[in-house]
């Protein structure tokens, strides 16, 4: 018998009919209560913070301190909710005078914001009053802090090295390549010179062959060349104290973790694999998957999150059906450009010598394409990604015909960017 399952699909729904008998679970995150109040919960972080002394004894004694903020390429996090609290605390709480405060947007390789996005991520009160700059990767005045045993030379934002205390706000999520998201990623690639990203992230590729390495991964830390070789670098940065944000599964704000930069953070992805990590116990011939709804699916760089997550679950050679709306094609052209090199044969050398994360996700959107059987119902055209090895449809009923369900276990996951399937010795038995 079958039974429609809703998913999000741009700013609406789209049902689709599947047998039940062959669903072998419908996956989704685990409830979580968001925080009632966010200003009580962050000070009472701040004041009992893990492993270090409050931020209160610490800023109190500080002279310079600069607040290092994710872009907007981050709002999900909702900085305006925290940057504020952040910013009164220190003056009502420490005694500092807004001119003793300087905001440092973590631009990483992106082009900085301009003004108003600048007001709306740190608000508009708080710009006024605090000087709020963006990092500049390219900068002729960029800090050497040292070289990590990856060979990495690590240059940062010249007035975060100065600061008496740097303050970093992030927010903790799975992340493809450094394992997690939030915490040293504030620093590298955050704040860091474009020499310095360029050289920690192509350790996302096989040294020897034109594959992912084997050794980063959602939630992979330990030997992740990419985490590893960041946490060195910010080792170097002096007087950090780290604020990490946890959102629940419809990315509301659930808990904050504050403290020593390493220490606190670490207790924040926990919390990130206790909400998000579910225990399967086999793997599937056919994922059926949304993004989300729009802003989650408007392209195809932001929608393809949902894949790195879901595929977990899924059999080598199984078939995804990803809804995904593409409103705005295939999004950021340091992704999309990449399809010219991939089909003149030249991936390979321009992303060795060229690597950027845009490349990098569209490569590993190909690599997951030549293992599995990707079905996109989608606004893009099906002969914009058929390079990529996606087959894409506009008609929902062809496709479920060309997927070929009859007698196929299947898992049905209505939100694949906000859950990681695990296959566990636990959930076996």
């Amino acid at each position: 018998m079958k039974k429609n399952y809703q998913f999000r699909y741009g700013s609406g729904t789209v049902s689709l009919p599947i047998e039940e008998n062959q669903i072998i679970s419908v996956i989704e995150g685990h409830e979580t209560k968001p925080l009632d109040d966010i200003k009580s919960a962050l000070y009472q972080s701040l004041d009992t913070p893990i492993e270090s002394d409050s931020l209160e004894t610490i800023a109190s004694k500080a002279g310079k301190i600069a607040i290092i903020v994710s872009d907007m390429t981050r709002f999900w996090m909702r900085q305006d909710l925290i940057v504020p609290l952040i910013i009164r605390y220190l003056v009502d709480r420490c005694g500092k005078s807004y001119s003793d405060l300087e905001i440092v947007i973590a631009t990483g390789t992106h082009i900085g914001g301009s003004e108003e996005e600048l007001r709306t991520l740190v608000t508009p009160e708080v710009f006024d009053k605090v000087k709020t700059v963006n990092h500049d990767c390219r900068a002729d005045d960029l800090v050497y802090l040292g070289t990590t045993d990856y060979g990495t030379p690590v240059k940062v934002n010249k007035d975060a090295a100065e600061a008496d205390l740097v303050i970093c706000l992030g927010a903790a999520t799975y992340h493809v390549m450094a394992g997690f998201g939030g915490g040293r990623k504030s620093i590298l690639p955050g704040i860091s010179s474009l020499e310095t990203i360029k050289h920690n992230h192509a350790y996302s590729l096989a040294p020897d062959k034109f594959i992912t390495n084997p050794a980063i991964g959602n939630g992979v830390l330990d030997g992740n060349p990419l985490n590893e070789d960041m946490l060195q670098a910010a080792a170097m940065m002096k007087n950090l104290f780290m604020i990490t944000l946890v959102t629940d599964t419809e990315f509301r704000l659930a808990s904050i973790f504050s403290g020593h930069w390493k220490k606190s953070w670490e207790a924040a992805c926990e919390e990130v694999r206790r909400i998000y990590t579910v225990p399967i116990k086999e793997k599937a011939d056919v994922v059926i998957t949304s993004c989300g709804g729009f802003p989650k699916d408007e392209s195809l760089y932001q929608g393809t999150k949902a894949v790195d997550n879901v595929i977990s679950s899924l059999k080598d050679g199984g078939t995804l059906i990803l809804l995904l709306e593409g409103r705005n094609g295939g999004g950021s052209p340091d992704y999309f450009d990449w399809i010219r090199p991939l089909v003149s044969g030249t991936f390979e050398k321009e992303l060795r010598e060229n690597f950027t994360v845009g490349g990098y996700i569209f490569f590993l959107n190909c690599e997951q394409a030549s293992r599995f059987n990707i079905l996109m119902y989608s606004s893009i055209p099906a002969e914009t990604v058929a390079p990529m090895g996606i087959k894409a449809y506009d008609d929902l009923d062809k496709l479920m015909e060309d997927a070929h369900l009859e007698g196929k276990s299947i898992y049905v996951i209505p939100t694949g960017s906000t859950v990681l399937p695990e296959v566990t010795e636990t959930s076996e038995r």
